[in-house]
């Protein structure tokens, strides 16, 4: 006699497992990677466009600034405008300029600076510099020319800077120093404090 299955019953079934090939996991591997190398030069090269990372080198800042520590630096700062007094800069050093310096700003273009009797004078006003290490023992007179900045470190009477070299040409300047970031009990956004005209 023959049999016959209900048509209703259920018919037992496997799950079907989809499996890929070793070579399309590797693909998508190497798919993967390009796309994070590429994406990490992309953010490297727009952070670099616009920031510089430079090391303090030596005591010519102190107290504002110290030996060894790293700043963050805004390139985009000047690039249609002068540094402001008292703003502290990066720039290529004018004799070398595979060195970069870093010192507080002073004089702008067309600016008569003197330092006499441990004063710095501008444009006939002597300063009042509460940011600086110790009066200068040295003198001397400058003019600015156009186009640059004249520019001297807050240690006054242990810094290669203007008062030694003269100014700085703008084509120069790196930027703005912003932020001190290394060493982390350092860490700080950096006061640039504006230059108080005192007296005549």
């Amino acid at each position: 006699m023959d049999t016959f299955q209900n048509a209703n019953a259920e018919i037992p079934t496997q799950p079907i497992e989809v499996v890929e090939t070793s070579g399309g996991g590797f693909w998508r591997f190497l798919v993967d990677l390009l796309e994070t190398l590429l994406l990490s030069v992309a953010l490297f090269l727009g952070i670099n466009a616009i920031t510089a990372r430079v090391m303090v080198d030596g005591f010519s800042m102190r107290p504002t600034l110290d030996n060894g520590e790293y700043v963050l630096v805004n390139k985009m700062a000047f690039r249609s405008s002068l540094p402001e007094y008292g703003d502290i800069i990066v720039f290529h050093f004018p004799i070398d300029p595979e060195q970069d310096f870093i010192k507080r700003v002073i004089g702008l273009p067309g600016d008569e600076i003197s330092v006499r009797n441990g004063k710095v004078i501008l444009n006939d006003y002597s300063l009042t510099e509460p940011y600086i290490a110790a009066a200068p023992l040295y003198t001397g007179n400058w003019t600015v020319p156009e186009g640059q900045v004249f520019v001297l470190g807050d240690n006054r009477n242990n810094s290669s800077d203007s008062h030694s070299w003269g100014s700085v040409p703008m084509e120069n300047v790196v930027g703005k120093a912003m932020v001190i970031y290394w060493p982390p009990p350092n860490w700080q956004f950096i006061k640039h404090i504006q230059i108080v005209i005192d007296t005549p």
